[in-house]
C-alpha cells in the first residue's frame, strides 16, 4: 500500500473512531435524559448510518463544487443540502445569520481599533519635536 493510501486509512479509521465515540456520548445524553437503553449493536449502528451519511453529504458538496466551478462549499451548498428538512434548514439559516453578524462586528472592531491607532501614530509624529540635524538637513 501507498504511503499517502495508508496515511488517508488511518485518518478515515480515526475520524469513523471519533463518530462512534460521538454517537455513543449522544446515545448516553438520550438514555439519561429520556430514562430508555441503546445496545452496543444500536449505538454502532448509529454511528455507522452517521458516518455513511456524511460521506454521502461530503460526495454532494463535491458535486455541488464542480458544477459551480469552485472548489470551496459555502454555506449556501449547505443550505441547499438541509432544503428537504424545514427545520434544519431554519436552524441552519439562523446559524449561518449569526455567524455572518459576529464576522461583521469582528471586522468593524479590526477597522476601529487600526484607525485608533493609525490616529495616535499621526498624533505622536505630529507632536515629535525636531531635532537640530534634522533641521539642518531641511535647509
Amino acid at each position: 500500500m501507498e504511503p499517502g493510501r495508508e496515511r488517508v486509512g488511518l485518518t478515515f479509521q480515526r475520524l469513523r473512531a471519533a463518530v462512534h465515540y460521538t454517537a455513543g456520548c449522544l446515545c448516553q445524553d438520550v438514555a439519561e435524559d429520556k430514562g430508555v437503553q441503546f445496545s452496543k449493536q444500536a449505538v454502532a449502528a448509529i454511528a455507522e448510518i452517521t458516518f455513511r451519511q456524511c460521506g454521502t453529504t461530503f460526495g454532494c458538496f463535491l458535486i455541488i463544487c464542480r458544477h459551480a466551478k469552485r472548489s470551496t462549499v459555502n454555506s449556501e451548498d449547505v443550505k441547499l443540502l438541509a432544503r428537504r428538512s424545514n427545520s434544519l434548514l431554519k436552524y441552519i439559516t439562523q446559524k449561518s445569520e449569526e455567524l455572518t453578524s459576529n464576522n461583521m462586528e469582528q471586522k468593524e472592531k479590526k477597522k476601529k481599533k487600526s484607525s485608533a491607532a493609525k490616529g495616535r501614530r499621526t498624533s505622536e509624529e505630529q507632536e515629535a519635536p525636531v531635532s537640530e540635524s534634522e533641521d539642518s538637513n531641511m535647509a
